[in-house]
């Protein structure tokens, strides 16, 4: 099965056998990876919803895809949002794609205080979209029917405000317990703060633990920003499971 693709104009209902129609950049985007006729893709436009049938007829710019079966989102194990200190760009791609890969629901750019990249305000909203747009190219290749939110960048009082609101874990290099140690409630949304390359400084980690969030330790070696995040959520998952049950 090839990868997902993203159909912004969705149909409302979808039967089992109908036929759904895909224009414009999509389509051409599945002629350039040379998908053939008769071949299973998987469709979803990205809030939950998908469709998965063959190629029933198709040309640069119009592909029909006859529909074998419906499918939709259902939540498993926690809800997962990171709050990620801005890597520098070759390192921001990575971190984004990574965390989209492993399941994160939604990511918070972070302008921390040792962060090397600075998104000034009237660049903030175009570093936003360049983050949802491999957000969502992310979920298309993971096949993921509901793809992660991004939103606008944050200040530390701002994380800070979010924070209380929330079950939070600070990941640190000088934490002294182990997410393993951690009891995680179930039903509710779990916020991972990741540092940036430089590290936290002690103001932010005082300002985030007055805020209610806790400090973690992610194991024995110092972890670049761009897969922390990743690692984080795999480890919250399966720390979770170990503790529910299984994903349901």
């Amino acid at each position: 099965m090839s990868d997902g693709f993203f159909v912004a104009d969705f149909p409302a209902t979808i039967e089992v056998g109908s036929t759904v129609v895909v224009a414009g950049a999509e389509a051409h985007h599945m002629a350039v990876r040379r998908i053939r006729h008769s071949e299973i893709v998987t469709l979803t436009d990205g809030q939950g919803r998908g469709i998965v049938g063959p190629v029933v007829a198709m040309s640069p710019d119009h592909v029909e895809i006859h529909v074998d079966a419906t499918e939709e989102f259902h939540q498993r194990g926690p809800r997962l949002s990171v709050i990620q200190a801005l890597p520098k760009k070759d390192r921001a791609d990575q971190a984004i794609d990574l965390m989209t890969e492993v399941g994160v629901h939604r990511i918070i750019p972070w302008q921390a205080s040792r962060c090397v990249t600075r998104w000034s305000e009237d660049k903030a909203e175009a570093g936003r979209a360049k983050w949802e747009k491999i957000a969502r190219e992310s979920s298309k290749q993971a096949r993921r029917l509901l793809f992660p939110e991004v939103t606008s960048l944050m200040s530390t009082p701002e994380v800070a405000r979010l924070i209380k609101n929330h079950p939070t874990l600070i990941m640190h290099e000088k934490g002294s317990n182990l997410l393993s140690s951690h009891l995680f409630p179930q039903g509710e949304e779990q916020v991972i703060v990741i540092g940036p390359e430089g590290g936290l400084t002690e103001s932010e980690v005082d300002v985030f633990r007055s805020a209610g969030g806790r400090v973690f330790s992610m194991g024995d070696t110092v972890l670049r920003t761009s897969t922390a995040g990743a690692i984080a959520i795999t480890q919250v998952r399966a720390f979770w499971t170990s503790q529910h049950g299984q994903e349901t």
